[in-house]
């Protein structure tokens, strides 16, 4: 008897019943570049201490301008690599705070103890920044596993250190956690816990053994991108994994994407509808076709020249189960 294996995966696009648009934009999301003290297993970025790649002073300037032209922008979200040590990181923050606008920092922690870095708690709650910090699990191994011997221990002394300043304790200094799962050794795949139920398990557990506290927990599901889907095609799960986030494809999340209202940046001035996308290298696209860079919205004099956004098969990891964004789940 023969057994056919089904190794298909059905079109994202397909799935919807209305082409995915863009609303207007109000988040710019910039990946200031691949430098980073750590290599996490899961970084969808690949991220780590040997990349070099970085913002350039010229693309920090159009940036600076951008900010400073769109009234619009409500959210500068500042990431990596290690945001914080990628070229244009003070100046941006302090470009968007100018203006009142909320920054958000993707931080990993651990960076407050790599040299010429440990002003960075002070300097953060002096001006106000939101902090989304990387925190897999509340548990040493689990993290240890995913990000580097030691890296739990770090982020621990760090989370108090924030607290110190205010992190968690003043309603202006807002200090969230993001949870992410361990990557998939087998075919037993799972979503992410429930958000609300994990984050009290958090809340509690940190607060009783080191006296840490924190505003949200994020569960962010892994998109088969970067080390990701390297890590799923060594296993031979990569096929697999995708047809489980489709078959709990939830139409519910579809309103509430992150790539609808933002715009994603790279290091090189070029524009995406998400980070996902800035990694798999599918450019954002005009109504004519065209891709977009930096120079292009200022010459422009406009964000919202995006009308229908680019997808492809590994969006199933936004709109599984209850969703997953930059700011967890989404239903």
């Amino acid at each position: 008897m023969t057994i056919t294996i089904n190794t298909k995966v059905t079109n994202f696009k397909s799935k919807l019943d209305t082409p995915l648009t863009k609303q207007e934009i109000n988040v710019l999301q910039i990946n200031l570049g691949k430098r980073c003290n750590l290599a996490c297993t899961h970084c969808h970025v690949e991220a780590g201490p040997k990349r070099t790649e970085e913002l350039s002073p010229e693309t920090c300037q159009q940036l600076i301008e951008l900010i400073d032209r769109f009234p619009q922008i409500q959210t500068v979200d500042l990431t990596g690599g290690a945001p914080e040590m990628n070229y244009g990181f003070k100046p941006l923050v302090e470009a968007a705070r100018q203006h009142d606008k909320q920054v958000i920092v993707r931080s990993n922690l651990t960076i407050y103890f790599v040299d010429g870095f440990g002003d960075l708690p002070e300097y953060f709650a002096n001006h106000k920044v939101r902090i989304i910090a990387s925190l897999p699990c509340y548990l040493a191994d689990n993290v240890d596993k995913m990000r580097g011997t030691g890296v739990f221990d770090d982020s621990i002394k760090a989370l108090q250190l924030l607290n110190q300043v205010g992190y968690g304790r003043n309603q202006n200094l807002i200090l969230d956690l993001v949870y992410n799962p361990q990557l998939p050794t087998s075919e037993k795949f799972s979503l992410t816990p429930d958000q609300v139920k994990l984050e009290k398990d958090y809340k509690k557990f940190l607060q009783e053994k080191f006296d840490v506290i924190f505003n949200n927990l994020f569960t962010i599901t892994n998109l088969p991108v970067g080390r990701t889907k390297l890590h799923l095609e060594r296993k031979k799960l990569h096929t697999s994994y995708l047809q489980f986030l489709e078959s709990h494809f939830n139409p519910q999340t579809v309103t509430n994407l992150m790539c609808r209202n933002q715009l994603s940046v790279d290091y090189l001035g070029n524009i995406y509808d998400c980070d996902f996308n800035q990694m798999m290298n599918l450019p954002a696209k005009t109504g004519s076709g065209d891709s977009l860079t930096v120079a292009k919205l200022l010459e422009f004099g406009s964000l919202d020249v995006i009308d229908e956004i680019q997808t492809a098969n590994y969006c199933y990891g936004c709109t599984a189960g209850c969703g997953s964004s930059c700011g967890g789940t989404l239903v």
